[in-house]
């Protein structure tokens, strides 16, 4: 291993420290994978990778999902160039990206290329550590729920106008059940919670949001949440099977893109 890792948090997060030699090097792949999935989020301060080289680091990593071209998608509220802009309003809420699909990312990176004057800070909250932290009476409690889970749902409470097209968008993507717990391959549990959870099966509808509140105000405490504020270069990858996350709002007009890549999943929602 030729870099170094210093914990940003004690229940999340770790920032890298190397050249970008070592970082893009194949045979740090596998140690940075187990980091991630032990850490939740890594860190790479003013790496300032290109396009090309964002690709390489997350294909050592995993295997880039092919969106926005080459794999690389470019975010930003700017209407210009992006016509489904409204969507990633819901970014602003804490959520699992995925929760319509059966099989979710398993990670994502991102590398800050301009940034706004104000606001777009991004959070992201362990649900492992969260789940690992509840009482053992709420453990047994929750067990066996399953929630469901609407993309429509995560729309509307981001604010975002139910006009024709966004609805036909919002359902083209059918609601989904998962356990609220995710038994991992690995043997850590985690939490399946965010905006997108709309109900828990079987409970009246009362009980079920104050519990999922409760969930999500627990799971995104100080404790088990990173707080980024970005620099121009910056790079960052979260385990999106286990880390919730939001960016904080900003102003449409700021110019603010990303650029990110997808991890394909690997292990399916149980």
């Amino acid at each position: 291993m030729t870099f170094e890792a210093i914990p940003l948090k004690e229940d999340i997060g770790s920032q890298i420290h190397a050249s970008v030699d070592a970082i893009l090097s194949p045979e740090n792949g596998a140690e940075l994978r187990q980091l991630l999935i032990e850490r939740g989020v890594l860190v790479f301060r003013e790496l300032n990778p290109n396009d090309d080289q964002q690709l390489t680091l997350a294909g050592h990593i995993g295997t880039v999902r092919m969106e926005g071209g080459r794999g690389i998608y470019k975010i930003t509220l700017d209407k210009n160039l992006n016509e489904n802009a409204d969507y990633l309003k819901g970014s602003w809420l804490w959520h699992l990206d995925g929760t319509h699909d059966k099989v979710p990312p398993f990670a994502t990176m991102l590398s800050g290329k301009v940034l706004s004057k104000s606001g777009g800070q991004t959070e992201f909250a362990n649900s492992y550590a969260a789940y690992e932290s509840l009482s053992e009476d709420m453990k047994a409690r929750i067990e066996n729920m399953e929630v469901v889970h609407s993309v429509e749902t995560s729309m509307r409470r981001a604010g975002i106008e139910a006009t024709e097209r966004n609805l036909a968008i919002w359902r083209s993507n059918p609601d989904t059940t998962h356990r609220l717990v995710w038994q991992h391959a690995n043997g850590r549990k985690s939490l399946v919670i965010g905006c997108h959870a709309d109900h828990i099966v079987g409970l009246e509808r009362a009980e079920s949001d104050a519990l999922l509140k409760e969930l999500i105000d627990w799971a995104t405490q100080p404790r088990f949440v990173y707080r980024h504020e970005w620099k121009v270069g910056d790079l960052l990858i979260w385990d999106n099977t286990g880390v919730l996350h939001r960016a904080e709002p900003y102003p449409l007009d700021s110019g603010r893109v990303m650029h990110r890549c997808t991890l394909v999943g690997e292990e399916a929602f149980s």
